[in-house]
């Protein structure tokens, strides 16, 4: 009797690809800033490295004067690698969806510690822009969509074969955790009280995993009182342990309560070791950095030795017109006093970037109107 078998592969590319709107309102305003000066968006995260797209509403340069400028900047430090990027950029109009986005342009360029920006020079005419219907109420909008490369792998699949479901695991205890079924330790934080299991706190903390089965008095006890946490901070910090993701509600929560929320979170990660969840904070963090709340953001990163985080605030503060507003805030002057360092290295920037504008250094052009 005959027998027959079949059986496939595939060649892929393992990539991340992500995008970001910039919208920059008060055209008529940014207009005026000068040659070589740019506006940067916040930063956003594609393939695991931090990314800027910058305008230069005047021109890189004087010879791009009339034009509108585009780059796409790496934030992250790479030392001696290269990342190799797909991106496109376009302008959208939020206001009016009826009518198709700008012609896209799209590079493919690498980017390493030495060439770090790659873009357009003369991504469009600024009279063309202001007689377009990209410009609306004074604001227009660069949608920038960016993909990197990951490393290449060869897939073999038999036909008729049944893939296996993803993981569940975090929703049957996330489940559980709400269930309240043999919970054996109680916490009791901010007036409320919260049961859960000693065992997966101490699989997911090294810290709880000390106090919960090591030496310390917590092991007996039944109930434990924290008093240095707020209630909805630690019933946060018990969803992400069980489910391993933030709850769903901070989602629509106002984008200040959201930030604050992430900051406590922040603190308390690495006070129980959860590198993840502090990961997830900085990144939430800088994608929310605001004049009103960076202060204070830059003070926690600096206390809980958040590197990129603090980088990333240092940029954003210390850009001219921002820096103004934030020494207003209360938080720049708790920040003077609790890390006296952080303003010399702030200072440091500052004078690095003044220096840099006076001496007129810009960068390199090729004749693609890209820059390194």
């Amino acid at each position: 009797m005959a027998s027959s078998s079949s059986s496939s592969s595939t060649w892929m590319m393992e990539k991340a690809s992500g995008s970001h709107l910039f919208k920059i309102a008060d055209y008529s305003l940014a207009k005026e800033i000068g040659v070589g000066n740019s506006i940067r968006s916040a930063p956003f995260t594609v393939g695991g490295y931090y990314w800027i797209v910058e305008c230069f509403p005047c021109g890189d340069e004087k010879d791009s004067a009339d034009c509108i400028g585009l780059f796409l900047t790496l934030e992250s430090d790479v030392d001696k690698n290269n990342v190799q990027v797909f991106y496109t950029m376009n302008l959208v109009n939020l206001l009016d969806q009826t009518g198709p986005p700008s012609e896209p342009l799209t590079n493919a360029d690498v980017f390493s510690k030495d060439n770090c920006s790659w873009g357009w020079d003369r991504f469009m005419r600024r009279a063309d822009l202001e007689k377009s219907r990209y410009l609306k109420d004074d604001c227009f909008t660069i949608y920038c969509a960016v993909t990197v490369p990951k490393a290449p792998r060869l897939q073999v699949g038999n036909a008729g074969a049944v893939a296996a479901p993803p993981s569940d695991l975090p929703q049957h205890l996330a489940r559980l955790l709400e269930s309240g079924e043999g919970t054996d330790v109680t916490f009791e934080v901010g007036g409320e009280t919260f049961a859960a299991h000693r065992c997966v706190l101490a699989a997911r903390s090294p810290v709880f995993r000390a106090e919960l089965f090591g030496s310390m008095k917590e092991r007996r006890a039944r109930c434990i009182k924290l008093d240095d946490m707020e209630a909805a901070v630690f019933k946060a910090l018990l969803h992400f342990i069980y489910s391993d993701k933030l709850p769903s509600y901070m989602e629509k929560l106002h984008k200040e309560s959201s930030t604050m929320m992430a900051q406590h979170l922040l603190v308390a990660a690495d006070r129980y070791g959860l590198d993840r969840l502090k990961l997830i904070c900085e990144d939430k963090l800088c994608r929310e950095m605001e004049i009103d709340t960076v202060a204070n953001t830059l003070n926690l990163a600096e206390q809980h030795q958040c590197r990129r985080l603090k980088a990333i605030c240092l940029n954003f503060v210390a850009a001219p017109r921002v820096l103004a507003a934030v020494i207003e805030t209360g938080g720049f002057e708790h920040l003077g006093i609790s890390c006296p360092s952080v303003m010399k290295e702030l200072l440091k920037k500052i004078t690095n970037m003044t220096d840099e504008l006076r001496s007129s250094k810009k960068r390199k052009i090729d004749k693609g109107g890209k820059r390194s």
